[in-house]
């Protein structure tokens, strides 16, 4: 027989089911429902305003009065260095970042992309490790499968000369060797837009 609890002298005991425990046990299955369906309509709504709202935000900040970039030469991994100044005439993808910094990580993978993508059209992409050692470096750029230039500031001293809000910080330096943009936090380097953004630097 299917049974409906019922409370009876301070203990639970077992209670023939009524009409009435029918409907306020469906009634409850009811509530439960729209409950549940209420909460994913909500879900989907949050996540529709959301996606809006990334969409909406610029793909890149366009810096004030396009300052020069400081020069810089700096050493990477394999012993070579690198010269901003040597790199005039390209549009340069300058990255600021650690292997400590999780959104850093999270955004190589598109770096090493972007790089892919506009080596050879004049876009040159380059990543500053700030502080750390050779070896993090080397672990880090092994582990991903990297191959664009990256180089290390030792004592953060090229880091402190250029516009950088924490990290990860990106700035986009046009080929007369200007600052044009400038992006705070993780981006995906290989979204189009982005990269007609860069790449429009070079007309």
């Amino acid at each position: 027989m299917e049974m409906c609890g019922k409370r009876s002298s301070g203990a639970w005991s077992a209670h023939p089911v009524t009409d009435n425990c029918r409907r306020d046990s469906c009634r409850r299955n009811r509530l439960i429902f729209w409950a549940s369906m209420i909460f994913v309509v909500l879900v989907i709504v949050a996540g529709l305003i959301a996606g809006a709202f990334v969409e909406q935000r610029p793909t890149l900040a366009r810096m004030a009065g396009s300052p020069p970039a400081p020069d810089f030469v700096l050493p990477g991994p394999d012993g070579n260095e690198v010269s901003l100044k040597g790199l005039r005439g390209k549009v340069v993808i300058v990255n600021f970042w650690a292997t400590w910094c999780p959104p850093c990580r999270a955004e190589m993978p598109s770096l090493q992309r972007a790089w892919e993508a506009i080596r050879d059209k004049g876009g040159y992409v380059l990543a500053i490790h700030v502080g750390g050692t050779m070896d993090d470096i080397w672990d880090f750029t092994g582990r991903y499968g990297l191959d664009f230039p990256i180089v290390r500031d030792a004592g953060s001293k090229v880091t402190d000369r250029w516009p950088v809000q924490g990290l990860p910080t990106t700035l986009v330096v046009d080929p007369q060797g200007r600052i044009a943009y400038r992006a705070i936090g993780g981006r995906e380097w290989d979204d189009p837009a982005r990269l007609k953004a860069v790449l429009d630097l070079l007309n």
